[in-house]
């Protein structure tokens, strides 16, 4: 087996061709799988599931009456996994399963027998995201193969935090391969480790990404919640496609150390659920300062962490919401529609609707911000592989690309490395061009943009749709340009700002969001707005698991009742 830079590589054979072994006992499994896809696909409907929409404050009332434990809620949710994820619809999106799910899960039981109870989320199940590193018996490899069988050093802080707070891990999700920072024409929800993840709305339909598995799992009741991360769009955008909310906290809220990189001044871990309550429950769980990432410990928001203070059913009276005309719509007329009918709610329950509100800088600022990930995806992912140690067998950025092109059957069959090869050509972050870049990114974003509008307009949070309805999956061409239209989550992602997407429609059965968003450390005023929203419309709708999306609805888009 040939790896460029790999040090030692001729000195343990038996390592070697172990790591061989697993990496094609892995792609033949992949390979299985889809050979099977489309008897899959046309597997009559999952059975009705006892746990179905389930909030976790729903799952504690049934813990503390003694009607479940954690343990039971556990298993429910695993059998559910082997059921609709590894065999009918076969939806791919939970990558490897905790085997000390169960045990973790009884000594939370315990715990609560003995009178403690650490919190809201007690013996909650939840999924991360296979980018977010945890030192047990699962892998962390954001879907790639290079790192199958490399165990992290330590608990990203997140997956600590959830520990603490008494979640139970119950396993890791599919990916879009390297949260798709790989390929210029990748398809939203592959990997090389894990295949392609399905959208249960509709089972030949993308996901989206790069949170692809969190999305498609919560979407299908395989957990109470799961983790994903964002650098543009990759918590939002597969909320929006799986009709979940999603939240992107405020850079610096949640601590990235242990999260495999694409770039410090965007990259953010957040929750997706299927509500509000449950999002809230989730980040204020995550949210600390970590002295092994600085971004936490410089600014920190007023008045604490507690997010679920927040949920105010009237939040909406009185607010002043402005709507992000220019760019971020008339791209897709379902979108449009659905947002529209979602502002008209908002000014229903007292709402001030200041229309437009347009962000002048919007679209200035696209090639600046892939050149700013270019370059910092080769920095902070040199020192991500570094600080693995001897047991990787990659060390580098360019030890991936060597790693790919030696085993190109397995990690590209469908779409190359281009992505990667061009940040390979990068040089150091003390580059001029890298910090004109950067600081043309925050300006554009932010005193000029974000801030600026929402000075000028007194507002409270600016809405858009989070983005088109879910597109075909196409492993040939790889995704639909409607991946790539403009949205809210661009402008958010390079600022640093938060941004909440909340169920708001669907068409042709396929789900719609619509984004609240505004400046920094503004999550208590967005989750207020978020839940008010929600409350009012009650949008969210399980999916069906069709084979594909319903062509006998007419061709408007509407509010789903």
């Amino acid at each position: 087996m040939t790896r460029a830079n790999v040090k030692d590589a001729t000195a343990q054979p038996a390592q070697t061709r172990r790591a061989r072994r697993r990496i094609l006992r892995a792609a033949a499994s992949i390979a299985a799988a889809w050979s099977a896809a489309a008897t899959l696909a046309q597997s009559p409907p999952p059975a009705r599931f006892e746990l179905d929409e389930l909030t976790i404050a729903d799952l504690q009332q049934r813990m503390e009456g003694g009607r479940a434990t954690a343990r039971s809620i556990a298993e429910q949710y695993l059998a559910r996994i082997e059921a609709i994820d590894r065999g009918g619809p076969a939806l791919h999106s939970v990558i490897e399963l905790n085997p000390d799910a169960l045990a973790i899960a009884s000594r939370l039981d315990d715990e609560r027998r003995s009178g403690r109870v650490r919190g809201p989320l007690h013996g909650i199940p939840v999924l991360l995201k296979d980018n977010i590193a945890t030192a047990d018996r699962m892998m962390t490899t954001a879907g790639s193969l290079a790192l199958a069988g490399v165990k992290p050093p330590a608990d990203a802080f997140v997956a600590a935090r959830l520990r603490e707070a008494g979640a139970v891990i119950l396993g890791k999700t599919n990916l879009s391969e390297w949260a798709n920072f790989r390929s210029t024409h990748s398809s939203s929800g592959w990997s090389g480790r894990g295949g392609q993840t399905r959208n249960p709305y509709a089972l030949d339909r993308n996901p989206s990404g790069s949170s692809s598995g969190s999305g498609a799992a919560v979407a299908a009741n395989l957990a109470a919640a799961a983790i994903g991360t964002e650098t543009d769009g990759s918590i939002v955008s597969p909320s929006t496609s799986n009709g979940l909310v999603g939240i992107k906290p405020t850079l610096g809220l949640v601590s990235r150390s242990g999260i495999v990189p694409i770039a410090h001044s965007q990259d953010t871990a957040g929750p997706m659920a299927r509500t509000v309550a449950d999002a809230a429950a989730i980040l204020s769980a995550i949210a600390a300062p970590d002295p092994s990432d600085p971004a936490t410990t410089t600014r920190r928001p007023a008045g604490g962490v507690d997010y679920l203070r927040a949920l105010d059913a009237n939040g909406l009276r009185g607010a002043r919401i402005g709507v992000v005309r220019n760019k971020l719509f008339g791209y897709n007329a379902a979108a449009d529609a659905v947002a529209e009918a979602a502002i008209a709610e908002m000014k229903k329950q007292g709402a001030v609707i200041v229309d437009p509100a347009n962000i002048p800088t919007l679209g200035k600022f696209g090639d600046s911000e892939f050149e700013v990930l270019l370059y910092e995806f080769k920095a902070d992912l040199n020192k991500y592989l570094t600080a693995l140690g001897p047991a990787s067998p990659v060390h580098s950025l360019k030890d991936v690309i060597a790693f790919n092109a030696a085993h190109a059957r397995e990690e590209m069959p469908y779409f190359g490395q281009e992505i990667m090869t061009m940040a390979e050509s990068k040089g150091p972050l003390t580059t001029p061009a890298y910090r004109t870049a950067l600081a043309k990114n925050h300006r554009l974003s932010r005193e000029m943009g974000i801030d600026l509008v929402m000075t000028r307009n007194r507002l409270d949070a600016l809405v858009a749709p989070t983005g088109a309805p879910a597109w075909l999956t196409d492993l040939v061409l790889g995704d639909s340009s409607l991946a790539n239209s403009d949205a809210p989550s661009t402008i958010t992602s390079v600022a640093g700002y938060p941004h909440i997407t909340v169920p708001a429609g669907s068409f042709r059965g396929l789900p719609i969001g619509v984004s609240f968003f505004g400046r920094a450390w503004s999550e208590p005023t967005l989750i207020k707005l978020a839940y008010a929203y929600e409350q009012a419309t009650k949008h969210r709708r399980p999916p069906s698991f069709a084979p594909s999306a319903d062509t006998s609805e007419t061709t408007a888009a509407r509010p789903t009742r």
